[in-house]
């Protein structure tokens, strides 16, 4: 190359011609300063890889379509219930506020929070839904601009009773409404006897609502026992599971934990269930306690016995790389063994 380069130079100069500077070669060669465009050969470009290399690219974590993979908060309003529905209701309101203004995007109350627990107080304080209480829960949603998981309350419908739940959306929509699908009928000889079936009916839908967040899953106190109802739900791509429940001094301290851990594991999900404040002197003792389980099985946090509001971050991305790390969905044996709804 070089020697061509001086027979050129040699021949420019019998010509009388300027010949080109070594410099100004050497750039005509790089294609730099000083080159012919139309002689100018691209480069190979270099792309560099931006984060560390790695021998394998890691998994992305999967999230239902257009959920951002945040942490977001939720409030457990743990309400002391007495017989007075106006009260109930009122406080419920005022401490939904107080969890709005600590940043909760999603409330719960607990099982019968406008209403004492029992089957002679169900027909008494039974309502339409929409009625007074609801309706009280859709107007506090929309001027919080939150999610509100009306815990339960009696309601009637065509002569019959159930135990609802009713969800408000940030517009004060409701969202939806879940009755209680698996009734309390219970005889532990010596420690408790009850039967919900004497003045409630049960449900017959599946519950679940959408948020920014996660998809949410609703049950009612007995339906945590019932682990095929929260398989289902993650089959459904929720990740928060909800249940407002009123355990007792029997079962309380003897599952009500358990319960919570196990379909939190089972399922790779977030477990909340909110309780009302114990009373020692009502006619049914709730075992209080309201908890947040991760989908790694921790207890996040846990109320004591009183009235009050407990919160949790649930962090989503977390819940990503639980998944990741344990893949029991894409390993369930389908040829063995399926869990099916048997409606919509």
């Amino acid at each position: 190359m070089l020697h061509k380069q001086r027979a050129i130079n040699r021949c420019l100069r019998r010509a009388g011609k300027k010949t080109p500077s070594p410099r100004s070669q050497r750039a005509r060669r790089r294609g730099g300063a000083g080159a012919d465009p139309r002689t100018l050969r691209p480069r190979p470009s270099r792309r560099r890889r931006s984060g560390p290399q790695t021998s394998a690219q890691a998994p992305v974590p999967v999230v239902l379509p257009g959920r951002a993979m945040a942490a977001f908060r939720l409030a457990l309003i743990q309400l002391h219930v007495s017989s007075v529905k106006s009260d109930n209701l009122a406080r419920a309101c005022g401490r939904i506020w107080e969890a709005a203004k600590q940043g909760a995007k999603i409330v719960s109350l607990p099982e019968c929070f406008n209403s004492p627990y029992g089957t002679k107080y169900f027909p008494e304080y039974a309502e339409k839904i929409p009625g007074d209480s609801t309706q009280k829960l859709s107007e506090v949603a929309k001027e919080c601009g939150i999610y509100v998981i009306g815990g339960s309350i009696p309601e009637e419908d065509a002569g019959k009773l159930y135990n609802t739940c009713a969800v408000f959306g940030p517009d004060g929509t409701l969202l939806v409404k879940h009755r209680k699908l698996h009734l309390f009928d219970i005889d532990v000889p010596g420690k408790i006897t009850f039967q919900e079936s004497k003045t409630l009916s049960p449900g017959d839908s599946f519950s679940t609502f959408d948020t920014p967040y996660c998809r949410v899953g609703l049950g009612i106190c007995y339906d945590i026992r019932f682990a095929e109802l929260a398989q289902i739900y993650a089959q459904r791509g929720c990740q928060l599971l909800v249940y407002p429940a009123a355990f007792n001094l029997t079962t309380g301290p003897a599952h009500w934990e358990l319960l919570q851990r196990g379909r939190a594991v089972d399922n790779q999900v977030y477990v909340a269930t909110a309780s009302p404040a114990r009373d020692d002197k009502a006619s049914y003792v709730a075992w209080g306690h309201s908890t947040v389980v991760s989908p790694w099985g921790e207890v996040l946090v846990k109320a004591g016995t009183e009235e009050m509001i407990v919160y949790s971050d649930i962090d989503l991305k977390k819940l990503a790389e639980i998944r990741q790390q344990i893949p029991i969905f894409s390993q369930k044996r389908s040829d063995l063994y399926a869990v099916e709804a048997k409606k919509p």
